[in-house]
């Protein structure tokens, strides 16, 4: 089902630390808009809502208003300008995230067309780890994974070697 190139490799690591961490029987709020990973997600058996597209460094109010077990932030707190305030807003016990990290030998992602598709921050993992622990989560799991490509070059070689994506599973302290 899933094959060893980008998106899919993520998606197969996401969902495999998704299933260790959340039972089926637990509602999600995924944040962001609906996208391919909330099809898999409900493929598994997940029932899952997601916030509707609002900005979420301005309006919390729909996580705020959840009544969802677990929630969910797949590759969303790099595009926020204050991760910290949607972190603390989360009213669920339960927290998955994953986020791009920062590559000492790539500059941060800049969509040139889209406005919202950009990253205020790609981090490193104990930046991540420190934010989460301020905003009042412990993490109970993490994980890492490379994200090669199929080009050559210096930097395609140094993505075989060099972690880019992280997630963690978390509960509120």
């Amino acid at each position: 089902m899933y094959e060893n190139s980008f998106p899919n490799k993520r998606y197969k690591h996401t969902l495999e630390f998704l299933q260790k961490h959340v039972p089926e029987s637990q509602s999600i709020l995924d944040l962001g808009v609906e996208n391919p990973f909330t099809k898999i997600m409900k493929d598994h058996g997940y029932s899952v809502e997601n916030t509707q597209g609002e900005d979420l460094d301005i309006d919390t109010s729909t996580i705020q208003k959840s009544k969802a077990d677990v929630v969910t932030a797949f590759e969303i707190f790099e595009h926020l300008l204050s991760p910290f305030t949607v972190l603390k807003s989360i009213q669920s016990n339960k927290l998955v995230a994953s986020v791009p990290l920062k590559l000492w030998f790539s500059p941060a992602y800049r969509n040139k067309t889209d406005m919202l598709d950009r990253h205020f921050h790609e981090f490193e993992d104990w930046q991540f780890d420190w934010l989460l622990e301020k905003a009042g989560w412990k993490i109970i799991d993490r994980q890492k994974w490379t994200n090669p490509t199929r080009k050559l070059g210096v930097r395609p070689i140094l993505r075989f070697f060099t972690p880019r994506y992280y997630i963690v599973y978390a509960e509120k302290m």
